[in-house]
């Protein structure tokens, strides 16, 4: 196993004069550019006294001076606490001090967050040794504990051009040591954003992230000069690992979409930057199926032409070559799905029309990925097969048919919880293997399939386990729907749906018919479920739920 830095040190060495990152639109910055970036970010870091462990906190929106702060941090030997932009200023104040950041880096959104109240600061301030807060763009000092942090920050291309006379070159270049040890921790990244006592701030050593990048460069050893479209939350592991870490690791260009994904958006970036991969959720996914796919598949001509064996293909073909027009036809690696299950009718339409996509599975304590498979081998409805070299079973007396907790073992698994011995402790078996909290089985080629969270199963009074995402997945598939969740309340499961208004409107429907056209399919639904786990009553709602930063949502809201 090879360090993760040193893949990044000879790739700024190599690939000095290509395009490393850009902001969609503006800002673009080459690998030499990057590397004078984080030469001034060293200089701070050792003008302040940080030294190699110390905890840097970064809190900010998807960025190349994200990606530039976050490989500053590492490359100097710093532990990196990111933070979701979406997070609340007071909860990042509270895990800085719970995590012992010395420094914060943020953006303008960030920092405004972060002044509508002292006390935000005041608690920051209680970590020995606390430096400041600065500004992500030009070192802009928001918060200082002391006037010479102030001073040092002011001095910046001072400092740097008597370190650099005649520029950084590629030979100055030397980030990576002996000193870099596979043990070493190099983030702590929190799974929500609410205080401490409830957020778990996952350990994650080298190893980790190395395994993982290891494991996109035997898929995709080469990649100079590809491009990559990057949506995904760059503090959230899946975003780190494969859009920021994997790329510049071998040359390739990342392109950073800044704001929402919005189909229309996304379809815009993805034709003009054509990436030779793109790493998304479902709910992308989705959204693009509903707003641009399913209105054709579902009307005449192409829904009786579907039917039809060989007239199928044509209709087919269409789809899948004006959807590969629209996300810049030119993948080599395809669409990678993560985050959570893909909608069945999206992947069955995927699948018929033979769509470079491929569905992984990973959580943040495994740095991320569990398991993965190629497009040219993928299985329907699967997560893949395990990713080398993570070690994957399945808690039950016969993996291949029941179900039972997907439980998993090797050098990409965490450390543990930050200062939290007992979530540590509860997360892990006897015999050292990482609980992941998902439902699964394995099949006899050993791909990987999910059922559910252990936590939302819903155990009826008869006794039967209900995996409420089996059934929400029907439901989303029905007209005016956008989301649902399916609970349990006393004897009754509840659907709690989300219903898309706007569409209705644009298609002459008053509210009152949309609710009871929403209610009738989805109690019709019922003819198609099992008795123990029909639908008693549905909750119509005008507002979506609210959302984790991979989009799924935030279930224990809603009982």
């Amino acid at each position: 196993m090879r360090h993760f830095i040193s893949y990044f040190n000879d790739s700024v060495k190599e690939h000095w004069d290509l395009p490393a990152v850009t902001n969609y639109g503006k800002e673009s910055y080459t690998y030499g550019q990057l590397a004078e970036n984080i030469a001034k970010y060293h200089i701070l870091f050792k003008e302040t006294g940080i030294v190699k462990g110390d905890k840097i906190a970064l809190y900010a929106r998807n960025s190349a001076e994200w990606v530039i702060a976050y490989y500053a941090t590492l490359t100097y030997g710093a532990v990196t606490v990111p933070f979701l932009p979406d997070f609340l200023a007071s909860a990042v104040a509270e895990l800085s001090e719970f995590s012992e950041c010395r420094l914060l880096i943020a953006d303008d959104v960030a920092v405004r967050g972060l002044n509508e109240d002292k006390a935000n600061f005041e608690r920051m301030e209680n970590v020995k040794d606390f430096i400041g807060v600065i500004s992500i763009k030009g070192f802009d000092v928001v918060h200082a504990a002391d006037d010479s942090f102030a001073t040092v920050c002011g001095n910046i291309e001072e400092l740097y051009s008597k370190q650099y006379p005649d520029g950084i070159s590629a030979d100055d270049v030397n980030y990576y040591d002996d000193s870099f040890g596979m043990e070493d921790v190099v983030e702590i990244s929190f799974t929500s954003g609410t205080t401490s006592a409830t957020s778990k701030g996952v350990v994650l050593p080298a190893r980790s992230l190395s395994v993982n990048l290891e494991f996109g460069r035997g898929i995709v050893p080469e990649c100079v000069g590809g491009n990559v479209f990057a949506i995904l939350p760059m503090a959230h592991m899946f975003g780190q690992a494969f859009d920021i870490l994997f790329p510049l690791s071998g040359g390739a260009h990342i392109y950073v979409m800044p704001g929402k994904p919005t189909p229309a958006r996304l379809i815009g970036g993805l034709a003009a930057v054509k990436p030779f991969m793109f790493l998304t959720v479902p709910l992308v996914i989705e959204k693009i199926f509903k707003s641009k796919v399913f209105p054709v598949v579902r009307k005449f001509p192409a829904k009786l032409l579907l039917k039809i064996p060989g007239l199928d293909r044509i209709v087919l073909n269409k789809i899948r070559n004006s959807l590969l027009e629209a996300f810049g036809n030119n993948f080599t690696v395809g669409v990678i799905i993560g985050g959570a299950a893909l909608n069945r009718e999206v992947e069955d339409l995927l699948k018929r029309m033979k769509f470079p996509y491929t569905v992984g599975y990973g959580m943040t304590e495994c740095g991320p990925l569990i398991s993965y498979r190629d497009k040219s081998e993928y299985v329907k409805y699967s997560c893949g097969i395990k990713a080398s070299p993570i070690e994957i079973r399945i808690d039950s007396a016969n993996p291949r048919r029941v179900l039972g907790e997907i439980q998993v073992k090797g050098d990409a698994v965490m450390l543990g919880y930050y200062n939290n011995e007992e979530a540590t402790k509860a997360t892990f078996t006897p015999d050292g293997w990482l609980k992941t909290g998902d439902m699964g089985i394995l099949d006899a080629k050993g791909n990987l399939f999910i059922k559910g969270r252990c936590k939302n199963m819903i155990l009826t009074g008869s006794g039967q386990n209900i995996y409420p995402e089996e059934i929400e997945d029907k439901i989303n598939n029905l007209p005016y729907v956008i989301e649902s969740i399916v609970v349990g309340r006393k004897n009754a499961l509840v659907a709690l749906v989300v219903a898309d208004y706007d569409a209705a409107k644009k298609d002459g429907l008053t509210d009152e018919q949309v609710d009871k056209i929403v209610n009738d399919n989805v109690l019709a639904l019922n003819s198609e479920l099992a008795a123990y786990s029909k639908i008693g009553y549905t909750e119509i709602r005008r507002e979506p739920f609210e959302k984790t930063p991979k989009q799924s949502i935030r279930r224990f809201m809603y009982k």
